[in-house]
């Protein structure tokens, strides 16, 4: 795509802006008693079974009402419309670390496929500060209390589910990365070329087999109509230690800077406080989330935690071929995580 030719400005539910969407409560999403029965009846059952929760499929995890409501509400408003939806109510405080596994894991099973987060295989996800040095190449941003800066994961569908908040801070924060286009757009179209063009993006030592240790795919494509983001400015900038990768121009700097002016901006972000029992589920293709830092509960039992999923979404949009480089495939339904020489898949309790 040479800078003459950037897609035109876009409208719909995705170009949305902060202060505007905080003031609605459409993305909120009440489960009801009924839905909550449904849930712990298909939990109940995978307990008593001793069901491996990395295999539990929607046929394991029967949702007579709610299945069909929540699919619906997620292909018309996460992939098709805003890009976000919080569910709320999920009775964590009276469940297991295992109860609550494979309730999470069970709902995501009706969205999509779980993807591999991480080198290890896993596929139920622990957002948990490990009191790992941030500043570590290897070491990804989720596994501290630093703020993680908006950014993109390896999926259709990002989903959390918050079990415990942290004492301060630790705040989600979304912006949609529609409404940055549109905005650069307007202001500096060119330097929105700019990242149209392909940018190293460090794996953070998480590489797959026959890959580089980085992958170069553009900020912003678009492919069929379908304007899609993939950004970690971190990570786009720890990728120049590597010697053959890319070196960033001074424009393309000046690109990226622009872009995080905007994601921050309040005028365009909006930042909610989870509660435990919520599920957040955002559409990574128009969507940026970022996580405020925190500071956590000295005790271990209180601490900030999170349970993650990673989901393709077989009614997904399709994607440009180069984002096989992080995907593995560009195949809806069956692409995005991270594998490596030796993954085997598997959702462990805690934070391994």
């Amino acid at each position: 795509m040479s800078s003459f030719e950037l897609p035109p400005e876009q409208t719909g539910a995705a170009a949305w802006y902060g202060p505007q969407m905080v003031e609605r409560t459409d993305w909120l999403m009440p489960l009801s008693a009924a839905e909550i029965a449904e849930i712990e009846t298909a939990v109940r059952a995978l307990v008593a079974r001793d069901a491996d929760i990395a295999a539990i499929t929607a046929r394991d995890f029967p949702l007579p009402s709610l299945g069909g409501r929540l699919a619906a509400r997620v292909r018309d408003e996460v992939l098709n419309g805003r890009g976000f939806l919080l569910l709320r109510g999920l009775p964590v405080e009276r469940w297991s670390m295992r109860e609550a596994a494979i309730a999470f894991f069970g709902l995501g099973s009706h969205l999509g496929c779980a993807r591999s987060q991480n080198g290890k295989g896993h596929v139920l996800g622990h957002v948990q500060d490990l009191g790992l040095d941030v500043h570590d190449p290897n070491v990804r941003i989720y596994q501290t209390n630093e703020r993680q800066t908006y950014h993109t994961d390896s999926c259709d569908i990002v989903g959390l589910l918050c079990l415990k908040t942290a004492q301060s801070g630790g705040l989600s924060a979304l912006v949609s990365s529609t409404t940055i286009f549109n905005e650069m757009r307007r202001r500096r179209p060119d330097l929105l070329a700019l990242l149209f063009q392909p940018l190293a993006t460090d794996r953070r030592g998480e590489v797959p087999e026959g890959r580089k240790p980085y992958f170069e795919i553009p900020v912003f494509n678009w492919h069929k109509g379908f304007l899609t983001a993939i950004y970690q400015r971190q990570y786009i900038d720890s990728a120049q230690r590597f010697p053959d990768a890319p070196r960033l121009s001074p424009a393309q700097v000046e690109a990226l800077d622009l872009f995080d002016s905007l994601a921050n901006d309040p005028r365009l972000n909006m930042v909610m406080a989870f509660r435990p029992g919520d599920v957040q589920l955002v559409h990574n293709h128009t969507m940026l989330h970022d996580r405020t830092g925190f500071v956590d509960w000295p005790e271990p039992e209180r601490r900030r935690h999170l349970l993650r999923l990673w989901l393709a979404a077989a009614d997904a949009r399709p994607l440009p071929e180069i984002f096989a480089q992080r995907y593995g495939t560009v195949t809806i339904g069956d692409r995005g995580g991270i594998i490596v020489r030796g993954t085997t898949l598997n959702a462990p309790l805690e934070a391994v």
